[in-house]
């Protein structure tokens, strides 16, 4: 594997690829007081002209060739919404198949603090937001693998924060890039 980009690997055969380019966040904000839930999950829609129209999803994006993984969901989330991320928790890696390009995609996935009081300011690929209860995000979002997410961070974050795992998902702010 002498001229592949980073975050490329082919199978042994040659054949489907594995490409680790992508990032997903779930963005949360602290619920109201009055709410039996800790958090909101914001949920975007898909604007007219990009793929998967009208389809609510969490903020991603693809991972830039000099950046980590958390750069990457740092940059998507603040492209994306405008939100500055107050604290970045590493969640888990979701793969999924496309089959146009016969590669399998490694979704690094991410949850993000971002103030509640903050302003949304979408980017072009969506057309609307909405701050949901952790169920009603589960029960809008398209892909099952966004469910999954919804659920690790609801989990791993019931306190406020990862508790005893705490050292080990949280990314510090600066996280020294690849260049």
């Amino acid at each position: 594997m002498t001229d592949e980009p980073k975050g490329l690997r082919a199978t042994p055969a040659g054949g489907t690829r594995y490409e680790t380019r992508v990032v997903d966040v779930v963005v949360l904000a602290p619920a109201p007081p009055a709410s039996r839930d800790r958090w909101r999950v914001l949920t975007l829609r898909r604007a007219a002209g990009v793929r998967c129209t009208g389809a609510w999803e969490l903020v991603h994006g693809s991972i830039e060739a000099s950046e980590r993984p958390a750069e990457a969901a740092r940059r998507e989330v603040q492209e994306e919404t405008g939100l500055p991320v107050e604290r970045l928790y590493s969640l888990t890696v979701n793969p999924f198949y496309l089959h146009a390009q016969d590669t399998v995609q490694l979704a690094v996935v991410f949850a993000a603090i971002v103030p509640p009081d903050a302003t949304v300011h979408l980017g072009p690929e969506h057309d609307a937001y909405r701050w949901r209860t952790p169920l009603g995000a589960t029960r809008t979002l398209q892909w099952p693998r966004e469910h999954d997410a919804v659920r690790y961070a609801m989990w791993l974050l019931r306190s406020g924060d990862a508790g005893h795992a705490e050292d080990v998902l949280r990314i510090s702010p600066a996280v020294p890039s690849r260049g």
